[in-house]
């Protein structure tokens, strides 16, 4: 856009300061990003074009956003913790007093820009500890809040909902592909009843869905120059849901060894060294709320979300690949069968997993947060 049309769409917020520049930011895939320079000692900010193509009900995003950075705020401050204004966004309202301005095409939204940042993207052991940690924190957090959030997408990790689109995907067999995946699709709906566990315990009214952020990796967490972890960023998917969507969308992609696409199968398999480096992490700070059912199904939830995302290749696929984009013509197949080769890999690393889960409850400190845990969980 011309610096005059963004200059002016600036113009519609509470921003202080005179603003001297506003300049492309960082390459997001979703939200086009603009940094805008003011001058002498005012802040500042980070001006954001909303999607409103993947996130309809803009008004829905920005309130969820907003009760979140309260939230997390008053916690900070209640712990006394220093520089808070490094370690929780800060969204600027419009003129208005909403949270985002609509120029008649386009909605966008202000924040207040962190210097001196640094963000990671490596996946290692390490890493890996920081992110369930942070993102157990973050859980933590908001595990009070006290309003109601909107799903920001509708059915976003809901599997019996993607069940239901493949089972109308190949009778609807609009490619004429369906010939081609009669064993994938046998080999899913065979597992389907134990993989939808989680929707089964929700209506039992044994699982609850909390705050979860929904896009759990490492480059949306914010670091200073000193690597230590300053904040979680990219709020756009936090909403209700399973705490394993957090959990197991994060070792989806990092705990495979293989890429998500990858046409070699034997590169595919479930790194349980990562599994082990973030799970510690995320016990640590998230098990102060965790239920002996939530902490009892994450390895359900390590296996759940490859089960999950191939469900979705495999839909597009029998589509006609109307949704992901793809490179060549069974690009979402070659999909869809890497990501079952890690369900299947993750499955074997089931025993594994509890006996580990086991052993961090039952190593808990003096203060005792897994006391008594451990019993709970079936032998």
């Amino acid at each position: 856009m011309e610096q005059k049309e963004l200059l002016n769409i600036v113009a519609n917020f509470d921003v202080t300061g005179k603003v001297l520049d506003v300049a492309p930011l960082g390459n997001g895939l979703i939200n086009t990003t603009y940094k805008v320079t003011t001058e002498g000692e005012a802040p500042d900010y980070v001006l954001q074009h909303i999607n409103n193509q993947i996130f309809p009900d803009v008004d829905m995003l920005m309130n969820n956003i907003i009760h979140v950075t309260d939230h997390i705020r008053k916690k900070l401050e209640a712990n006394n913790t220093e520089d808070i204004e490094r370690k929780c966004l800060r969204f600027v309202p419009a003129k208005d007093g909403k949270f985002y301005y609509s120029d008649g095409q386009k909605y966008w939204r202000i924040m207040v820009y962190i210097p001196d940042t640094t963000s990671m993207t490596e996946v290692t052991p390490e890493t890996s500890f920081i992110v369930g940690e942070t993102f157990g924190q973050f859980q933590s957090w908001l595990a009070d809040i006290p309003v109601e959030l909107g799903e920001t997408i509708k059915d976003f990790h809901n599997l019996e909902f993607r069940l239901h689109q493949l089972e109308e995907a190949a009778k609807e067999n609009r490619s004429g592909r369906v010939d081609n995946v009669r064993d994938l699709i046998e080999a899913i709906q065979a597992r389907a009843e134990e993989m939808t566990k989680a929707e089964r315990l929700q209506r039992e009214g044994k699982l609850k869905k909390r705050i979860c952020h929904c896009d759990t990796k490492v480059d949306n967490i914010l670091f200073d120059k000193d690597g230590k972890v300053l904040c979680v960023i990219d709020l756009d998917t936090v909403m209700p849901n399973f705490i394993f969507s957090d959990f197991g969308d994060y070792l989806r992609s990092a705990a495979n060894t293989g890429k998500e696409d990858d046409p070699n199968l034997d590169n595919v398999n479930f790194n349980i060294e990562i599994f082990k480096s973030f799970t510690k992490g995320y016990l640590r700070s998230a098990g102060v709320f965790l239920t002996p059912v939530e902490i009892e199904n994450l390895p359900y939830a390590a296996k759940l979300f490859p089960y999950m995302q191939a469900v979705r290749f495999l839909i597009d696929y029998i589509n006609g690949d109307v949704y992901y984009k793809t490179q060549y013509a069974d690009h979402n197949l070659v999909r869809a069968r890497a990501q079952w080769k890690l369900f299947e890999s993750a499955d074997q690393h089931e025993i594994e997993m509890n006996i580990f889960i086991k052993q961090i409850v039952g190593q808990r400190g003096p203060a005792g947060q897994y006391n008594n845990l451990l019993n709970t969980f079936q032998e």
